[in-house]
């Protein structure tokens, strides 16, 4: 099924524990992506269902498997645990697909691993139904993260809050490694860990840096400019991470981890979801200053690589942090300036856009429609944007200040428009979508799952019979908490 070379298995035994998944008693295939296996060169069996979903649960390892569970540490909500490591993940291996890039296939929820902490290593059947959901919409939507291979149903239960019922994901990703994974040899003073860490990721992620002046700043400018950019897109959709710890910053630049993130409904720049967020560390206007802050800690574990004179290290480390708040601002505005149908720069865009985030805060409004109807009024039709707003006035101010400033460009009404609607989703995972399909799935009913799933797969297109997909919710269908999986 697969055909596996495991790099990462084959670094020193302390970057990782070997173990196998634990079995379940009645493994059961929920959902596999045929799309991406075909990208992968994964070639599934269905004529054998029960030995597929057995392979994709756990029960049976593959040959050329590797089963390992990775090492890393973390800052948690700001505060360093030295050891975290997969707790409830084991990386089965790598296959390197049609195009040549090497992917880890992961199973999450396959049993306890060194690292659990006294975990049970498994997954509810929500949380993996929400991050096969997440992870794909935000591929459909241009931004890079983890992929969903297949949701598998275990046949037994896991206990949190409830008794939840049992589930596998099989995680795709260009590589598990966490801005954590450098902090857990940091952690130990391990520099020959650490150099052996960045050589990796340099030969698998960064490979044109080798010949680089200075190899490891470079990675850390590279590493700092993916994650700049990364946020800008998040922020672009209203995507609310929800625990931005450093173990869940990848160095490949590649958004991981879709526990209690969501999706902001009106537009508030201090929105928090995540019930385990009480200070609002990880709201959604401070995600760009945490991954500064993220970056930060990254630079501290690399210090010994950048230069041998300690004070040199330290004003290298500090350029690239300055250059991160450079970076994520330049591409913040060239995020909204799109959103708002500008292909060009110009000063006072910065307060444009600015006062339409302003208008849409006061009026209510709800961010992924607000952004959408702007199509509508370039078109002429401009009650369907005001429309979005609970006392349009200071809209209406806006759209003359918007068309003054569009008299600049030299785009025809028909070609703005498309551009709006061509970074603009109609359809986003909205909260309560997501939560009706997990509820759903919960009583055995994947309808609503699959439909969703359906719905996001052209998530710039308007299409009637998922209309209702563009709706905010409505009052009795707000959610205002979302939940950690472990």
């Amino acid at each position: 099924m697969f055909q596996f070379d495991n790099s990462y298995a084959r670094l020193p035994d302390r970057f990782f524990a070997s173990v196998y998944p634990e079995p379940v008693e009645g493994p059961k295939l929920l959902k596999f992506n045929g799309s991406l296996a075909e990208e992968l060169g994964v070639e599934a069996d269905f004529s054998d269902p029960a030995r597929l979903a057995a392979i994709l649960a756990g029960n049976v390892v593959p040959p050329g498997a590797m089963p390992i569970a990775m090492a890393y540490a973390g800052h948690q909500f700001g505060n360093f645990v030295p050891q975290l490591g997969d707790g409830r993940a084991i990386l089965l291996g790598e296959v390197v697909d049609r195009n040549g890039k090497r992917r880890d296939i992961q199973l999450k929820g396959a049993g306890p691993t060194p690292y659990s902490r006294r975990g049970d290593g498994r997954a509810a059947l929500g949380p993996v139904l929400r991050e096969y959901i997440v992870s794909e919409a935000m591929n459909a939507l241009g931004v890079p993260a983890t992929r969903a291979l297949a949701a598998v149903a275990t046949g037994e239960q896991v206990y949190r809050e409830t008794v939840e019922q049992g589930a596998v994901f099989v995680r795709v990703a260009a590589s598990h490694v966490r801005i954590g994974t450098f902090q857990f040899f940091a952690a130990r003073g391990d520099n020959d860990g650490i150099k052996l860490l960045a050589d990796y990721v340099i030969e698998r992620h960064y490979p044109e840096l080798k010949i680089a002046e200075n190899p490891y700043l470079a990675l850390l400018q590279g590493v700092a400019a993916r994650q700049a950019d990364l946020i800008a897109r998040w922020m672009g959709i209203g995507f609310i991470h929800g625990v931005m710890n450093t173990d869940n910053m990848t160095i490949s630049g590649e958004t991981i981890d879709f526990g209690p993130c969501a999706f902001l409904d009106e537009y508030d720049a201090m929105k928090v979801f995540s019930s385990i967020d009480q200070g609002g560390r990880y709201a959604y206007r401070n995600q760009p200053g945490i991954g500064q802050w993220n970056i930060a800690r990254l630079a501290e574990c690399l210090l010994p690589l950048l230069d041998a004179d300690e004070e040199k290290a330290v004003e290298a480390a500090n350029a690239v942090l300055k250059a991160f708040g450079e970076r994520f601002q330049q591409e913040w505005i060239g995020v909204f300036r799109a959103k708002i149908g500008l292909a060009t720069g110009a000063d006072g865009d910065g307060d444009l856009i600015q006062a339409l985030l302003a208008a849409m805060h006061e009026g209510q409004a709800d961010f992924t429609l607000a952004f959408r109807r702007l199509a509508d009024a370039a078109e002429g039709g401009q009650e369907a944007f005001l429309g979005c707003f609970a006392d349009p006035d200071k809209a209406r101010a806006w759209l003359t200040d918007w068309r003054e400033r569009l008299t600049t460009e030299a785009r025809s009404v028909g070609k703005l428009a498309a551009a709006l609607r061509a970074v603009n989703p109609a359809v986003i995972p909205r909260n309560h979508k997501v939560q009706e399909a997990l509820s759903a799935a919960n009583y055995g009913d994947f309808s609503f799952f699959e439909r969703l799933l359906e719905a996001l797969e052209k998530p710039f297109e308007e299409r009637p019979e998922f209309s209702s997909y563009m709706h905010p919710p409505k009052p009795e269908e707000r959610v205002t908490q979302t939940f950690c999986g472990t």
